[in-house]
């Protein structure tokens, strides 16, 4: 690298965004940075993110780094889950700060990085400006400034002729990790359920016995539950399943361990997140 220039870093996720985002620094600023592309490698990924990773590299003419978190050298969040005794809640979930976010810090305590880029598209502006005021101010949000969608993304990669990862052809809306401990949605994890049967029943061993309940239900799904005068409640303890704010708003909305989520049951559609050092951003 020309140390009298300044060093941007890509941050590439194996997402269609970060991909446009990397090849669009390239173009833009690799006559006048060094530019370089890193990637914080996650076992738990679809096998084929390596396939995209590598096209990608023929596309950008040019390696992606790897940097990792020196006390999880698996990269596995299973690892992560096991030492932290803990997998997703209102502190969000440590295999992002464990993987990503720590895995970015140790990166830059031993290379300089003047500018960052992250995966944000046009569509979540608010995201990235809250990133920006909480996290990072030196991020340049290529994306936003040229209007791109996450649907302008994918067809930038196609029109180049890189496949897109095979997780999005099974109805995922990200690269993110499979069974992704971030989601609520039953939607989602039934979908895990059905096309990673594995992995849902990791996910579901570990979590219970770890005591984490991901996923939110709404209670009339719930075979042990019963309605009384418009409120859900325990069939056999009695106890009172919805709850009720001090506002008076009423939730139905239950959380429980992912092997007492009935199959087939769906809620909202599955929300979309690019999974990367930012992905706690709400």
């Amino acid at each position: 690298m020309n140390k009298d220039k300044e060093t941007i870093a890509v941050w590439f996720s194996c997402g269609a965004a970060s991909a446009v985002a990397a090849k669009k620094t390239i173009e833009k600023y690799g006559g006048t940075h060094n530019v370089i592309i890193v990637n914080n490698p996650v076992i738990n990924e679809h096998e084929d993110n390596r396939r995209f990773l590598s096209d990608c590299e023929e596309w950008f003419v040019q390696k992606i780094i790897s940097a990792t978190n020196s006390k999880y050298p698996s990269c596995d969040i299973r690892d992560v889950f096991e030492k932290r005794k803990y997998i997703s809640g209102v502190h969000g979930a440590p295999c992002t700060s464990e993987l990503k976010k720590e895995a970015r810090y140790q990166f830059e305590k031993n290379n300089k990085i003047d500018w960052h880029v992250l995966g944000f598209t046009v569509d979540e502006k608010g995201r990235s400006d809250r990133f920006m005021k909480l996290e990072r101010e030196n991020v340049i949000p290529i994306l936003i400034d040229e209007n791109l969608t996450k649907e302008d993304c994918f067809n930038i990669l196609l029109a180049a002729g890189i496949r897109l990862p095979e997780i999005y052809k099974l109805g995922f809306p990200n690269a993110n990790c499979i069974g992704c401990v971030k989601s609520q949605s039953p939607t989602y994890w039934n979908l895990v359920r059905k096309t990673f049967p594995d992995v849902f029943a990791d996910r579901a061993e570990q979590s219970k016995r770890i005591g984490a309940k991901l996923v939110k239900v709404h209670a009339k799904h719930l075979p042990w539950a019963h309605k009384i005068n418009g409120l859900y409640f325990d069939k056999d303890t009695d106890k009172q399943l919805s709850t009720v704010s001090d506002s008076g708003k009423v939730s139905h909305s239950i959380r429980v361990h992912l092997d007492d989520l009935p199959k087939g049951v769906k809620g909202g559609k599955i929300k979309s997140w690019e999974c990367g050092i930012f992905c706690d951003t709400k």
